[in-house]
């Protein structure tokens, strides 16, 4: 396995489990059965961090649709080095301290590690278009 794809299964990973916390916290506040019916207007809300974790998860997801078409294609077309292994390991951290510094509400570092994540991204698409 490529190192690019090392990184993208763990990215996979961490990003199917971002969904967890705000799932448990659903849980708590609604009772299992509360969490598994359609939302009403009348179901009591979930924590506020919950509701930043879930919004971390949707972003995670978004930005996911671009970085792994773009990791998988530099294996495929074996343009992989240093630098894209280096790009996709930056990508992994970058989104999971995304995750937590989003649900933990701390506005600067979560702007910084999304800048970080988009970075290493366009290194890999500058790669599979040979201007870098």
């Amino acid at each position: 396995m490529s190192k690019e794809l090392y990184w993208l299964a763990l990215t996979l990973a961490a990003t199917a489990l971002f969904v967890f916390p705000y799932v448990l916290n659903r849980i708590a506040v609604r009772g299992l059965m509360g969490a598994m019916s359609n939302p009403s207007p009348d179901d009591k809300s979930v924590a506020k961090w919950a509701e930043r974790g879930q919004r971390a998860h949707a972003n995670a997801v978004e930005n996911l649709m671009i970085f792994a078409p773009a990791a998988i294609a530099v294996h495929v077309l074996a343009r992989g080095d240093a630098l894209t292994a280096n790009a996709c390991a930056v990508y992994f951290f970058a989104r999971v301290i995304h995750y937590v510094v989003y649900t933990a509400g701390i506005p600067y570092v979560r702007t910084l590690s999304y800048f970080v994540g988009w970075f290493a991204t366009a290194a890999l698409i500058g790669r599979l278009l040979g201007v870098l």
